[in-house]
Formats: C-alpha cells, structure tokens, sequence
C-alpha cells in the first residue's frame, strides 16, 4: 500500500544522539516491574543466589534479543520496530497487525500503568492527593514536553534519564552501606539447582521478562538516528547491559535490607525496603524516587510509540492524517493519539486487563522478529547487513526458546487472555484487508 501516494512533507524530525537512544533504552525498560515484583518471587524461591540469577537471566535474554533486532533495524533503517521488520520479513499483512497492536494499545496500556504508578507513588509524597489527576497530569506533561521539544527532546530526555540513574544508583549506595538486615544469603548451596529447574522460576522469569521490556526501545526511533549503524547498536547494548546490572543489584538491596518475610506477596516492595533503608522517613524519599524515575519512563514511551503510527501513515492513505509533523519534526496527532488513548484507559481504570491480555501479542511480535533474523539469513543472503547478530544463530534461539516457552506459559495459565489477544491481532488483520482494497480502489481511480 507504500504505493498509493506520497507521504505528507514535513521538516524531518531532529536527528537523535546516540547518548538521547541510549537514555531512551534505560528510561523504558526502568519503569514500575522492578520496584514490585520481587514480593512474589521470594514467596517460593528462597535462595538470594537463585533469585539474583533469575534477574541475571532476564537480562541475557533482553541483550540476545538486542543482538537480533540490531541486525535488522541496521538492514531496515525506518522507524517503527515490529511494524517494520514484520512486514519485510514476511509481508505488509504481518507488519500491519504488529503495528495495529503497537499503535492503539501496545505503548498507550503500559503509559497508563505507569502513569497510574506515579499518582499511588505521588501518595507517599503528597498524602491524600488523588492519585487518578496527579497520573493525568503525568501525561499530560509528558505529552506537551514531547510536543514542544523540538531539538531540545534530546537533553530533556538524556536530563530526565540521568537524574532517575543518579537517583537509583543513590538507593543502591546507601542500601548497601547501612548494613544489612535481610535474612536471605547469596552464595550458592546445594538447593540452587532444585530451585533453577523448578516450575516457579519459570513462571518468575515470565515477569521477569515483562519488566526488561523496553530493551527494543531504540529501533522504533531509528529513522531519526544520524548514523543507525554505529549508534544504535551501541544504545541497544549500552542500555540493556546498564539496566542489567542495575536490576540485579537494586534487587540484591531490597533482599539485603528487608527480612523475606516482609516481602513475601507485598507489591510496594520499593517502599518497604526504603523504610529500612532510610527509617521511617523512607517511604517519602522511595516515592520521590519513583515518581521522578516514572516521568522519563512516560516520556520515553510518548516519543517512540507515535513513530509505529506515523510509519504506517506513510504506508497507508487512509491513516495519512497521522503521518503529518510539525515544523519541527514531532508528529502531532500520533502523539496527541496515543496521549488520548491512555488517558482513556487510566480514567476507566481498565488498563490492567489490556495490559494482560496484549502481553501476549507484544511477546508473539518480537518472537517473529527474532525469528525474522533468521528466515532473512536464509531468504535472503544478498541483502547488505550494516550490523550482525553477535553470536548467531546461538542467541536468536537462545530469545526463541525463552520467549516460546513464555507464550505456552501464558496460554496455559491465561488462555482468555491469550485468546483475546489473538482476536485483537485477527481485527488487525481484518482492516488490513479494508485499507489494502481502499488503496487498490483509489489506485484504480488515479490510473483512469
């Protein structure tokens, strides 16, 4: 449908720094799954060194991933991640149903989340404010930041990125420098093994797993890069391999400061663990900590996912209107679109569910992309490849194996969720098939 008319001229959008893609991997991935989700892995593993290696192994895989989609955002340097790789790894129906589930809920359910995590976070700050229109004006600020950023996005999001770093790094020091009062070990004992095979670290590394989501980040922006094949491998890997080593170490605090009873089933683990850290007073200074951690988070998702839109803007007449820039360079009503759409799902309060039950279609994506890398390898050799996978074909299957064994899990213990998934993949398609006979008709009627 790339076909059927030019796409709207406007001033390209501002060239982004290798240090903005870098900030930009961080920001997304560093957002509400790793100050909570400890609570329920130390419910049924109980050794320090196999949770610390369940963090361990989540990175890994978020870094073989990072391998596969250098590869093919250097082969294909446009903006829009899956919406892109999809639809020249397997045609423009593919790429159409990852983009449709990117454009309409993929980034707008997870900026609710963490807009809503900024308003409970807010509470410990600002006792008995709303937590409902201080996570509006998260957006909205965000929002109107983004709109107005023009060559300044860069600082403002390297600003933003470094302060939550500075902030997280600061937790980590004086977590470890107070004196330990957890009741968990890191060294390795005979249990280990019993608990690494086991069915519950394989359901942990699932959660795991959702909270590096973000490692993809900068090949949705890759357009805009000044030179894709230097920078962005150097912000997939920079960013990943950062917030590797930042997961493992904020979790080796929080189970170094809080006796595992405290935390078994909390979800504030963050909080919890602030209290021992800093006294009574820790909760207020881990609020601030979050909430300011959560504003890059948003910003992050408010600049890359209105690109998946505009991309398809550019392919599709009847979606042109979303392709459009302003003066300077920042595509409006994509970002104003996708700013509706979770301001919508954090007033009906009904984003949790979307974010279960699209989980499994963002996984379905990125496994097909991976899997991409290698049907292309096969395909299509002659094609130039600026970057290669480190490590290929070890790690793409390594990501392969992980992430099926993932979607099993979630259809086995959601199978609504998946299900519904699918049916909005399937609605994907269907309109696919709209646009594609608009284009052909309107083709048609220019021809004559």
């Amino acid at each position: 449908m790339s076909d059927a008319g030019d796409p709207p001229t406007a001033k390209p959008a501002p060239a982004v720094t290798t240090r903005a893609a870098t900030a930009i991997v961080i920001a997304d991935m560093v957002g509400v799954g790793v100050f909570t989700s400890l609570g329920f892995q130390v419910v049924d593993i109980t050794s320090g060194f196999t949770l610390l290696l369940l963090w361990f192994v989540g990175g890994v895989v978020a870094l073989c991933g990072a391998f596969s989609y250098a590869e093919l955002a250097a082969m294909f340097p446009r903006s829009s991640g899956e919406y892109n790789f999809l639809t020249r790894a397997y045609g423009p129906a593919f790429g159409f149903m990852a983009g449709w589930l990117s454009a309409t809920v993929g980034f707008s359910a997870p900026v609710a989340l963490a807009a809503m995590a900024f308003g409970q976070y807010a509470q410990a700050i600002l006792p008995g404010a709303p937590p409902l229109p201080l996570g509006l004006a998260a957006i909205a600020a965000t929002t109107a930041l983004r709109l107005g950023g023009g060559h300044h996005g860069n600082a403002i999001q390297v600003g933003f990125t470094l302060v939550k770093l500075a902030l997280i790094v600061l937790f980590i020091v004086a977590g470890f420098a107070g004196g330990g009062g957890g009741s968990i070990g890191f060294l390795p004992s005979a249990s280990d093994p019993g608990q690494i095979f086991s069915a519950s670290f394989a359901v942990s590394l699932v959660f795991v797993m959702y909270a590096y989501t973000g490692w993809n980040a900068a090949t949705y922006i890759v357009g805009d890069l000044a030179d894709p094949p230097r920078s962005l491998p150097r912000a997939l890997f920079v960013g990943t391999g950062v917030v590797l080593v930042l997961y493992v170490a904020l979790n080796a605090v929080f189970l170094y400061t809080t006796p595992r009873a405290e935390l078994a089933g909390q979800i504030e683990v963050a909080l919890i663990s602030g209290r021992h850290v800093f006294g009574e007073a820790g909760g207020r200074l881990v609020g601030l900590l979050i909430c300011l951690g959560l504003i890059p988070t948003i910003s992050a998702m408010m600049w890359i996912g209105p690109s998946v839109t505009v991309a398809m803007g550019e392919d599709v007449p009847l979606l042109a209107f979303f392709a459009r820039r302003s003066r300077t360079g920042v595509p409006v009503a994509a970002t104003l679109l996708q700013a509706a759409i979770a301001s919508l799902l954090l007033l009906t309060r009904s984003f949790e569910a979307v974010l279960e039950f699209i989980q499994f279609g963002l996984i379905l994506s990125s496994f097909l992309a991976v899997l991409g890398v290698i049907r292309l390898r096969v395909t299509r050799p002659d094609l130039p490849r600026p970057v290669r996978a480190w490590g290929y074909p070890v790690t793409p299957l390594v990501f392969l194996g992980v992430t099926l064994f993932m979607l099993v899990h979630l259809v086995a213990s959601r199978p609504v969720q998946a299900l519904a998934s699918l049916l909005l993949m399937g609605v994907g398609l269907v309109l696919f098939r709209v646009a594609d006979r608009h284009a052909r008709r309107r083709g048609r009627a220019q021809g004559r």
